[in-house]
């Protein structure tokens, strides 16, 4: 898409399209770039429990930027160092599901502002099938899931949820 055209659809999108772009974006580069933010080899192991800020010590050391994206995923999600990808020798703040999730968030609404999507029930069902499958029979057998399946999974369902927040977005817009 050339530079003209990005202006051009920016242009018609409305404010609630915006703020939904503008604050995807913001958070899927933040949690990206937030293991080059830090110096390396900053994180060592993140793994913990969810619900509890139990890398503390670790975080408390971080720039603001970088602090704020790994408490949030220091809360929000496990962190298991085998789940998760590791760049600039630092533990990245999500596991790769969950990153899957966020980057298909951004996927599914940049993708839906080039076209009309009409998300039903079945097509809903359909994509979080995947990573309820994958995600619960590892909860409940030996299976262990592989990094590449999790990312699948996550962009998948994610993917869908961006397309939900555009449709929302464009139904706030109309009013």
């Amino acid at each position: 898409m050339t530079s003209w055209k990005i202006n051009e659809t920016w242009k018609g999108m409305g404010k609630w399209n915006k703020i939904s772009f503008s604050l995807l974006w913001l958070w899927v580069s933040l949690l990206i770039f937030s293991p080059y933010l830090i110096e390396e080899e900053t994180t060592g192991d993140l793994s913990g429990s969810v619900g509890i800020y139990d890398n503390k010590r670790i975080i408390d050391e971080m720039n603001f930027a970088a602090k704020f994206v790994y408490y949030i995923g220091d809360v929000n999600c496990h962190q298991l160092s085998h789940r998760s990808y590791i760049y600039n020798e630092n533990q990245m703040p999500f596991c790769v599901r969950d990153t899957g999730i966020f980057v298909g968030l951004l996927v599914g609404f940049v993708y839906s502002t080039r076209r009309k999507i009409v998300l039903t029930l079945p097509i809903i069902i359909a994509a979080l099938v995947p990573i309820g499958l994958d995600g619960t029979i590892q909860l409940l057998t030996d299976y262990e899931s592989t990094n590449n399946k999790r990312m699948i999974t996550g962009l998948i369902a994610g993917t869908a949820t961006g397309i939900a927040i555009k449709i929302i977005a464009d139904s706030l817009d109309k009013k």
